[in-house]
């Protein structure tokens, strides 16, 4: 057994001394006798001073240590929050946008009252009257976070709220929470509460990436704040507490529970009144989702992406809040992804169905947990979306496209020749499908009426500028963002075939041709480097003496040979270079006939130098970029050049309106209006091509693989290509002037000033190629023995423009007109390619089909 041990003197003295000393600070105010001794009550005070002095000191130096690295507030004067960078059309419509945080950045005043009382009400009911911070509040929290042995209460006010989510982490310490305190008692001391009010309605994250009510609005009703409901105003107001635990969109339950605390909380606060908080109640959640960023033209928002922040970087791009007024038109961007959409639909139709399918379950996805890439974009009658097969029977074939479902019958897949479902597809197949109707009636779960289509890798680009100022009015890229973001129009290097043709021509009518005169459309060979070349015509049938225009528009490949083989076929990849064609181009001859890789963009660039009256006007996507406060930033000005002469590019226009008149692209002419343009198909099939103009509006369209495999016999421009480009065009000239393609002798054209955005420097001066001998020269080294022959009228060297020039003449359907110069008898020759089927009928005209390949 243990026995205590006695204290020694000086020990028991020191205790007796303490215990009378905590006697002493227990028994205060020293009422009783025993501790009333003025030397015990001294000391006491003392040590109660000494207590005091270093909690104190200890506090000071807390306060000290955690505001040595506070940020300086002064800074927040000069505070510009990551905002979104808008991209709005000509119109003035907003169709695109990047940030690093989705954010708008508005004033006070947009703000209004209802939303202001809901978010006060939640969050900081003395917001007005408060120094930032809240005492009760804090000794509350303080007290709850003792008893619960944790850290479950904020009792942050709004000022302090601000101050965390502009300079502090989220981290739950009382270190922090000094900071905190610190920093919104500056804040409150610098800014007025309109303006903290402000900054944390800009600032504070409510989700699915959107910062600030304005953007949340926007995001989760499509409206701007202004306009919000008192049941919308609450539901923004409960997301600040818990942005993802309190999803509208995944857990609207307890969205719907957090909405309805801060009626309550309104309520309570004298903000609305008892009836208005039932009705607020009883109103459903309300979402009307914003439709995903960039959907409507993903390809050309990237194009500007790319091109911004090559010259301002992606820092300023991505979170400056630019505005950009670009050169898009938002009504012909619809039109041109329509078109694409509905061209390769009908594409694949001829194709046939294909099979192949890609099937989740394979792959170890589950039905309920699989979502395809597209999605995320909304769901719209007239729309291709990829679907998930879900249900099979022999009549039935029943699909999922995000929330919704579709149920199909035989014929919603009559095309593909299949009796029965169960040939087409099976549980867990992704297919591709139209929405025919019901995207937008049905609400979000109701069924959709769709038919079969198939998507097996075929891909389509188009690009259209505007004429008169190079603007990029639609661009579409493939026909889907979603699957591939490779832009076809702008990236993509193809073999162009017959649609290069108008670069040899050019040549030609430099060297001294004009468009009546004859080449020899006949069998030959041509002793190149690399050995003999003997080409042949798509129909392997040859028409003999015909003129450039006749060979033109029915895209003769001989002819076209010939004259790039007598002006030189380096002369000839000059002139497309001239023509802004920037791609690097062998010098081989079967480049005259389309064996070159040029990307969509070029073409369209240059084809449109015809109707300009060969000036050359750079295509552009954008007009100008603004600042947040309006400060325009500079902008380099539209190079414009004037790459042939006037009459050089009039003498084209009477070959490229015979194309759309009696040529391969005859189908055009049902547009009823003045229209140019050349079609282009590549052996194989590979690339179908066409590319052409109003006067108004140049617009080229390309079809084919990404692998360059075939599109299949008799796929060519014409077929492929042109019913795209017609579809466009529709749109694009139905509030148009008819207008007239500058003729012969038509005055010279006037150049685009500064106002209308492009440079005023000019750049002239480009003379006309020299015939060659072989061209201009008579005798048996000349033109006759070359197999071109002038017309009488215009032999010798180039000339200026007379008066005595054949003018521009509109042919009808089916007609043809030969100028007295022509060689042999016009009615024998007519005779001779109607036998051979190239005459154009009513028939032939409203198909579209037309003998070769273009």
């Amino acid at each position: 057994m243990d026995v205590p041990t006695p204290l020694s003197a000086h020990d028991s003295k020191a205790h007796n001394r303490r215990s009378i000393l905590w006697r002493a600070v227990s028994r205060f105010p020293f009422r009783d006798a025993e501790i009333r001794n003025r030397r015990l009550a001294a000391r006491a005070g003392v040590l109660a001073l000494l207590l005091a002095s270093a909690l104190f000191g200890v506090m000071l130096g807390l306060v000290l240590v955690y505001s040595i690295n506070l940020p300086e507030i002064s800074e927040l004067e000069r505070y510009h929050p990551s905002a979104t960078t808008e991209l709005y059309d000509i119109h003035g419509r907003i169709f695109g946008s990047f940030a690093e945080q989705r954010r708008i950045v508005e004033p006070y005043s947009a703000f209004p009252p209802v939303l202001r009382n809901a978010i006060l009400s939640i969050e900081d009911k003395n917001f007005e009257h408060n120094t930032g911070i809240n005492l009760v509040r804090m000794v509350e929290a303080a007290y709850e976070d003792v008893h619960s042995h944790g850290k479950v209460q904020g009792a942050s006010t709004l000022t302090m709220q601000l101050a965390r989510n502009l300079f502090l982490s989220s981290e739950k310490t009382y270190s922090r929470k000094l900071q905190e305190i610190l920093l919104a008692l500056e804040i409150e001391r610098r800014f007025t509460k309109a303006q903290i009010f402000t900054l944390y309605a800009n600032q504070i994250y409510l989700g699915a990436g959107a910062y600030g009510f304005e953007a949340g609005s926007e995001y989760y009703f499509s409206k701007h704040a202004r306009d919000l409901t008192l049941p919308e105003a609450a539901l923004l107001a409960a997301l600040p507490k818990g942005p993802e635990y309190y999803s509208p969109l995944h857990f609207p339950a307890r969205a719907l529970q957090r909405r309805n605390l801060v009626l309550e909380e309104m309520l309570n606060n004298h903000k609305i009144s008892r009836q208005e908080e039932e009705e607020a109640k009883a109103a459903p959640l309300g979402l009307h989702l914003e439709s995903a960023p960039n959907s409507e033209a993903p390809y050309f928002v990237d194009e500007v992406r790319r091109q911004l922040e090559s010259k301002y970087g992606a820092d300023e791009v991505q979170a400056a809040g630019l505005r950009v007024d670009t050169t898009l038109d938002l009504d012909l961007q619809r039109a041109a992804n329509q078109a694409v959409l509905d061209g390769t639909a009908a594409y694949e139709r001829r194709r046939g169905w294909q099979g192949g399918l890609k099937n989740v379950l394979v792959e170890g996805e589950t039905l309920d947990g699989y979502k395809h890439p597209d999605w995320s974009q909304a769901i719209v009658d007239h729309g291709y979306v990829h679907a998930l097969v879900i249900g099979v029977s022999a009549s039935r074939l029943t699909v999922k496209v995000g929330k919704r479902e579709a149920t199909m019958v035989p014929a919603d897949w009559a095309w593909t020749g299949a009796a029965r479902a169960t040939d087409l597809a099976q549980v867990g197949d992704i297919v591709y499908v139209k929405v025919v109707s019901g995207a937008e009636a049905a609400g979000t779960d109701g069924s959709l009426h769709v038919t079969l289509e198939q998507d097996s890798g075929a891909q389509a680009a188009l690009m259209a500028v505007d004429n008169a100022n190079g603007e990029v009015l639609a661009m579409v890229g493939g026909r889907d963002f979603q699957l591939s973001q490779y832009n076809r129009a702008t990236q993509a290097e193809r073999q162009v075939g017959s649609s290069f043709k108008p670069y040899v021509y050019t040549a030609a009518m430099e060297a001294g041709m004009q468009p009546y005169d004859t080449v020899l459309d006949e069998p030959t060979t041509f002793f190149t480097a690399g050995g003999p070349y003997s080409p042949h015509d798509y129909e392997h049938n040859y028409l003999g003496p015909i003129s450039l225009v006749e060979a033109f528009a029915e895209s003769r490949n001989i002819p076209a040979l010939r004259l790039a083989d007598k002006v030189g076929i380096r002369r000839v990849i000059a002139v497309a270079h001239r023509f802004g064609v920037s791609s690097d181009i062998p010098p081989f001859l079967p480049v005259a006939i389309g064996a070159a890789d040029i990307t969509l963009a070029e073409q369209v660039g240059a084809y449109s130098v015809f109707p300009n009256d060969g000036v050359l006007i750079s295509p552009h996507y954008i007009r100008r970029v603004l600042r947040p406060d309006g400060e325009p930033l500079q902008q380099p000005q539209t190079p414009v050049s004037e790459v042939i002469p006037a009459h050089i590019a009039q003498e084209m226009l009477v070959l490229l309106e015979a194309v759309i008149q009696h040529g391969t692209g005859a189908a055009a002419a049902q547009l009823d209006h003045a229209l140019g343009g050349k079609t282009g198909t590549t052996n194989n099939y590979t690339d179908a091509w066409f590319v052409g103009f109003s006067p108004s509006v140049t617009c080229g369209v390309w079809v084919g693989f990404d692998n360059r495999q075939t599109l299949g016999k008799r796929e060519t421009g014409a077929r492929a290509a042109l019913p795209i480009w017609m579809q466009f065009m529709k749109v694009a000239l139905a509030e148009r002037p008819q207008g007239s393609l500058p003729g012969l002798n038509a005055p010279q054209p006037r150049i685009p000033g500064p106002r209308e955005g492009v440079a005023s420097e000019v750049q002239t001066g480009v003379a006309p190629v020299p015939a060659p001998a072989a061209v201009s020269a008579a005798g048996p080294t000349g033109a006759a023995q070359a197999g071109l022959k002038r017309s009488s009228a215009h032999s010798g060297s180039p000339v200026p423009v007379r008066s005595d020039k054949p003018q521009l003449v509109r042919l009808q359907p089916g007609e043809r007109r030969y100028p007295p110069s022509f060689v042999g008898s016009r009615s024998a020759h007519q005779a001779h390619v109607a036998g051979k089927g190239s005459k154009v009928t009513p028939a032939g005209l409203a198909s579209g089909v037309r003998r070769g390949p273009g």
